[in-house]
């Protein structure tokens, strides 16, 4: 028996969610670039869910159960009133919430089929009434109610910010929402995975696979781009602040990927998406710099940029705080997390790996005081 790490290349589970094959993702044997263009994120959610694109009835009523479902209890609300505000960040304030939601949910220890699809609907919802009422509550501000004609992607913006968005920043939301719902057996869905075949709740599943995004080596990294963006300035800085990096041996976020090898199929979506939003806030700078670093580590390391590389820029150029862009992340990718979930229960086996022992051997116990 011999350990592979990290477990690439291992093949753990078969699933219909998600599947990459030869570089090109697809949701349900949908390609990503096609759902990108013409779909909405709900219908994503409910194809990840039930395997196929709602019809017109179909989307308006799960559509409306989305809306229905928003509602967080107040005591969620109360107690993140508590947190202290440059001490607790976004992400462990969220996989807190995640978890406190069970408490409100008298289904939450129901395992039928019938209470995990209702369960399904209420985390997807309210994990958005979650991101933007902390937001809002940290700057001492009440959370917004949503509003029921606005889309899923356009009421995270206006439940941040209090404003109706205007379309191209809903489409560019909304891209994104669809290009981060899934991504076949990544470490935040096999976390969830692991979690829910000991047959525990979709709540803890969630919460886990919250707890996997945190690391900065899978949902932080835009985050840190953005870091990045910020410390380089202007595109004329690229050149000598990345050779730094290099010479130093730093990582360099948002760009390689393990899965794919001609580059992420997702990335050229949210490029054009930065030069689009860019252009129409009068900050050209972040997408001129993004290109520049893109041309400058394609050059230098032969690697290209992923879809955290440029998912920064967007986000930033929506207005929104930077320690947001992982709990964003968890937004959208809480659908694909529920999708495997479900998957899991239903044809579930306990996910239990082997170890290869690397440790001493042939010891013996010696006596406390002879030690």
């Amino acid at each position: 028996m011999s350990s592979t790490r990290g477990l690439e290349g291992v093949v753990a589970t078969t699933s219909s969610v998600s599947s990459i094959v030869d570089d090109v993702l697809k949701y349900q044997g949908y390609h990503i670039d096609d759902l990108t263009e013409h779909a909405s994120f709900e219908e994503v959610i409910y194809l990840l869910w039930y395997g196929e694109l709602p019809n017109k009835e179909e989307y308006n009523n799960f559509r409306q159960s989305l809306m229905d479902n928003m509602s967080v209890p107040d005591e969620v609300f109360d107690y993140m009133k508590q947190y202290s505000v440059d001490k607790v960040r976004p992400m462990a304030a969220l996989r807190t919430a995640v978890s406190q939601l069970s408490l409100y949910d008298s289904e939450a220890d129901d395992m039928s089929e019938e209470a995990n699809q209702r369960k399904a609907v209420r985390l997807q919802s309210q994990i958005l009434s979650l991101v933007t009422g902390f937001a809002r509550i940290r700057k001492g501000k009440d959370p917004i109610k949503p509003d029921p004609a606005l889309s899923f992607s356009a009421n995270f913006m206006y439940m941040l910010n209090g404003e109706e968005p205007d379309e191209t920043s809903i489409k560019a939301f909304n891209k994104a929402m669809i290009l981060h719902a899934d991504h076949e057996l990544n470490a935040s869905t096999f976390t969830a995975r692991v979690c829910v075949a000991t047959l525990s709740d979709m709540y803890s599943g969630v919460t886990a696979a919250i707890g996997a995004l945190k690391g900065p080596l899978h949902g932080g990294a835009n985050e840190r781009v953005m870091e990045m963006l910020t410390e380089i300035g202007t595109p004329e800085n690229v050149d000598s602040h990345v050779q730094k990096l290099l010479d130093n041996k730093e990582k360099i976020m948002g760009f390689g990927h393990r899965v794919y090898k001609t580059g992420d199929p997702r990335a050229k979506h949210l490029r054009e998406m930065s030069r689009q939003l860019t252009e129409v806030t009068g900050e050209s700078k972040w997408y001129d710099m993004s290109m520049k670093v893109e041309e400058k580590i394609e050059n230098e390391k032969g690697l290209l940029p992923n879809v955290d590389f440029f998912s920064a820029s967007v986000y930033h150029s929506l207005g929104i705080d930077h320690d947001l862009f992982t709990p964003i992340f968890a937004v959208s990718r809480t659908s694909g997390w529920i999708a495997h979930i479900l998957e899991q229960y239903e044809n579930n086996r306990l996910i239990r790996p082997r170890a290869e022992y690397v440790g001493p051997e042939n010891k013996k116990y010696v006596s406390l005081e002879e030690r």
